[in-house]
């Protein structure tokens, strides 16, 4: 007698079961290991070490320290510490790409924050767009608004460097003893030490965005 086949349970079907959080704590474990990896391949170079140099000091193959560096395998503890006295520096080092904080700034269109700078006493309004709490570079996005009630002010100084890209209107800026016609699309990078600034409001009203960037020491 003919048999019906049976139909397949869900465990049988072609496509396998996946935990739906599983791919997170893989992707994590995979980019720990890669930070690693990367550490020790950085702090090895930077020492002049070959693979087969530090793979001796550290009491290992080469082949596993090639393995820890691509981050193809995940390093015990013993390792890292034994890889931290060769490298010469502390295990938690080794961890550090991975730790370092990633900032991020979001801001919705038209809620920049309103903030008072050299040129606000001259009619120009500053909203800045982000900022950046950590790194040696401070960036500070600004966007600029000019108006009737704006007047020029062509002699702003200030460390590091700054860009400039036109959205609305026509200005004339100046940057030290040069003049340039800015028009929407246009776009304007120079050292900020020099003086500059909004020399002719030719079509009001006028936006731009400003991003300066310098040294935090600065």
């Amino acid at each position: 007698m003919d048999q019906k086949p049976r139909a397949k349970s869900p465990k049988s079907s072609a496509l396998p079961y996946q935990e739906p959080h599983a791919g997170r704590t893989v992707m994590d474990g995979k980019l720990l290991e890669e930070a690693i990896g990367r550490e020790v391949k950085g702090f090895r170079e930077k020492l002049g070490l070959t693979i087969s140099e530090l793979a001796k000091s550290a009491d290992m193959s080469a082949g596993m320290l090639s393995k820890i560096e691509n981050g193809a395998t995940s390093p015990s503890l013993a390792s890292l510490q034994a890889l931290g006295r060769a490298l010469q520096v502390p295990v938690t080092a080794l961890f550090r790409g991975f730790e370092e904080t990633r900032d991020a700034t979001f801001v919705k269109a038209g809620q920049g924050l309103t903030i008072e700078r050299r040129g606000t006493r001259a009619g120009h309004q500053y909203q800045l767009l982000g900022h950046s709490p950590h790194g040696p570079v401070m960036v500070e996005p600004y966007m600029i608004t000019l108006t009737h009630e704006s007047d020029v002010f062509p002699t702003f100084q200030h460390a590091g460097l700054e860009f400039l890209y036109m959205i609305e209107g026509n200005v004339v800026y100046r940057h030290g003893d040069k003049t340039y016609d800015m028009h929407p699309g246009d776009a304007l990078f120079f050292d900020a030490d020099a003086p500059h600034g909004p020399e002719e409001l030719r079509k009001l009203p006028i936006r731009y965005l400003s991003v300066i960037s310098y040294r935090r020491e600065e």
